[in-house]
Formats: structure tokens, sequence, C-alpha cells
């Protein structure tokens, strides 16, 4: 922090000789020369941002910083969110409940199998970011190496940039996946470079910044991420609403500042808000960076100051999102409840055998029967009696209930990503 507060005073103010420069990176190098004037390496100190430009070394900054965010803190707080889906996944296979289209009720599914959808969509977008590269320069003032060329023009300058990042990626940040019985070396096995995670690039066509589309590859892949929370959010919410999902009570706490009795769903509410705010921020970074003027315009470098941001309040979000669904648990009998209240979810069931069965217009006969109308399983037993169909048919149409109509619900639900 000591030696920060010193670069920032050479940018703003000047130190100890060094004129104020207004730039974050001189005065960076200032301060390396003035570190090695006092050492053995003081003959070398004119090497110091030889034959670079500010992005040749903030875009390597930049891809540390990120690989690090996502190797330490981001993907080892999603890989919790996985588990925990999984485990409500497993543990909720064979548990029915009632399945809404259009916020109607329809064909019955277990509330196992919708925690499944969304584990499932959230590790593709996990293997998805394990499988990113980030794009890095060293080509100079406007992508050309002519500053490298006139000095030193027998070295191959691009074979030597090339080289120098691949050492990066060698001696990088690994984060999560030192060392950690809970690291991502062990539960990403299957993903190819899981040992590093993101990978630098060198990007060989440039102007004088790197262009920042894999930042906005990035960038979108994260907002997709937290999209995906946002919806489970949501979903966590109705569910809780209509008490199919409980919440423990925490001693101590309290729901409302007027209502003695709530336990409002503050943590699922809590990451939605988080979510929000980081992929305006996620958005606003994809449609602004890629973009520069001519060779280059200095408008992306105040924005790159906010990534932090952004994923701080991802991270607000995924630690709310985790409390949130680890202080549930599912009243069962009350989800089961609300579906047998709903009978006329089989009326596609019966369509279906007796389309089979050759039955004329069973939709139509069906859509009499129930569109618009309560109706009963009585109802239904009386409709199928009236059928011209085997007895054996009859037995299997009358055998049918909300909550024995899952189809494959469970087989879906067990099966992990």
């Amino acid at each position: 922090m000591e030696e920060a507060g010193i670069v920032k005073k050479i940018e703003r103010e000047g130190y100890e000789g060094i004129p104020a420069t207004n730039h974050d990176v001189k005065a960076v190098e200032y301060y390396l020369k003035k570190k090695l004037a006092s050492t053995s390496l003081k003959d070398v100190s004119e090497w110091v941002h030889f034959a670079l430009t500010s992005e040749d070394v903030n875009s390597v900054a930049y891809g540390f910083a990120l690989r690090s965010a996502l190797a330490e803190v981001i993907l080892p707080a999603l890989l919790e969110i996985q588990k925990s889906l999984n485990a409500h996944a497993q543990d909720h296979a064979k548990t029915p409940m009632l399945a809404r289209t259009h916020g109607q009720p329809a064909s019955p599914t277990t509330f196992g199998k919708e925690m499944r959808v969304f584990e499932a969509r959230l590790a593709r977008q996990i293997e998805q970011l394990l499988g990113r590269t980030i794009l890095v320069k060293f080509a100079g003032a406007t992508g050309n190496y002519n500053a490298h060329v006139v000095a030193l023009p027998e070295v191959d300058w691009q074979e030597f940039a090339k080289k120098l990042v691949e050492r990066f990626n060698e001696s990088g940040p690994q984060g999560a996946t030192s060392g950690n019985p809970n690291s991502l070396r062990s539960d990403l096995k299957k993903f190819p470079r899981s040992d590093l995670g993101i990978q630098l690039e060198l990007n060989e066509t440039t102007t004088q910044i790197e262009p920042h589309d894999t930042y906005a590859e990035l960038f979108d892949n994260l907002r997709r991420v937290n999209t995906i929370l946002t919806g489970l959010s949501h979903d966590m919410w109705r569910y809780i609403s209509d008490g199919w999902i409980t919440q423990k009570p925490k001693a101590g706490e309290v729901g409302s500042s007027a209502m003695p009795h709530k336990v409002n769903p503050i943590d699922f509410e809590n990451a939605e808000g988080n979510f929000g705010v980081a992929n305006a921020l996620f958005e606003h970074f994809s449609r602004k960076l890629p973009i520069s003027r001519l060779q280059r315009d200095l408008s992306d470098s105040t924005v790159e100051r906010t990534f932090g941001t952004a994923f701080a309040h991802s991270l607000i979000g995924y630690k709310s999102l985790l409390k949130g669904l680890g202080k549930v648990s599912v009243n069962e009998r009350v989800m089961l409840g609300d579906l047998q209240a709903h009978p006329e979810v089989i009326a596609e069931a019966i369509q279906t055998v007796l389309r089979k069965e050759d039955v004329d217009v069973p939709y139509e006969k069906l859509k009499d029967l129930t569109r618009g109308r309560k109706v009963t399983i009585e109802d239904f037993a009386k409709f199928i009696n009236g059928l011209s169909v085997s007895e054996k048919v009859r037995k299997h149409l009358k055998s049918l209930r909300p909550e024995n109509y899952l189809g494959l619900a469970e087989k879906i639900a067990k099966k992990k990503s």
C-alpha cells in the first residue's frame, strides 16, 4: 500500500525530484526506475517499459486480474451454488409438484427436476468460463512493433511476445486450484485446462489497444450466469410465496418492522438486486469496450476501472443466493395438496392416450370437458366410462392422477450435469 501511494503521488504531484506525470503507467515506470537506481540493476533502468505503450502493460495486468477473480472467487462461488442445486435435485427427484406454463396449471413435474434445470444451465456456463482466453498485446504504440524493430531489428518480436505470454500462463496465479481440497481441480476434473482456468493469449493484430473482444465474451458469459440465477431467485421467491418452500427462521432476526410473523425471502431478493446491478455493468462493458476511435481513445480506461464493482455485486448475489438455498426446505404436503387441487392437468394425458387408441377428436372432447371449468377426478371417471375403448385402456386412464403423471422427471432430476 505504501508503494502504491508513492506511485499515486508521482502521478498527481511528483515525488522526490520526479515531476508529476498525470499518467498512471508512466508513474509506475518512474517509480520502478527509482527503485532500480539504488540496486545493482541500475544500469538496466532504461529497459523498464522498453518499446512499450501503456496498453502493453495494462492488457496483461487486467488479464491477470480477471483470471484471478475467476479462479479464486467467482468459480468457487458458482460451484457451491451448483452443488446446492444438485443436492436439491437429488433429494427431491420424486417430489411431485404442479408446473405452470403462462402462470396456469400445467403437466406436473417434480421439484428436483426444476432444480436440475437450473443446475444444468449453470454447469454449461461454468464450462464456457473455463474455456475462455483473454487476449493481450505487446506490439507498441499502434500495434506494429515500430519501436521494437527500429531498436533491435534482428529480434523476432512476434515470437518473443508469444513466448512471453506462454510463460505468464505457466507461472500465473492458479487461485483456488492450489492445495485446496474443495478446489477447482477436484470439482472440475472433466474440464480441460482447469488447473489454470482462464488463459492469456497474444493478440498479434491490434491497434494501440487490444480490442477487448475477449473481455466482451467473458462479460457476456458472466451476464448469462447472473441472468440464469436471477430466474432461479424469481422461482424460489414464488415457491416461498405459495408455501411450497419454507424458510428456517433465524433467532434474533425480524422479517418486518411492523409484522412479527413474517420470514421474508430477503436472500433471494438481495441476490436478484445485485445481479441486476452487475449485469447493467457487464452489459455496458460488452457494448462499450470493443469500440475505440481510430487507433485508440481513452474512454476504455475509466470503464475498466469498474470491473471490480461488477464482480463484487455478482459475488454478493452468489453469496445471498447460496444462503437462501441453504435455509429452505420443501413443504411436500402443501406442494402435493396444491397439485391434487388441479386434476385438470391430466387432461393432456387422457387425450394423448385416446389419440393412440384412434378415438375421434380426443383433444376437442377433453377441451369441452375441462376448459374454463373446475373438474374433479370423478368427472374424468364419468367421461372415461363413456368412451369406446377396451377395459384395459379404461383402467389405465382411471389410474391417472396428477401426482403420478410425471413422465421422466425423476430420471432427469437425478442426472447430474
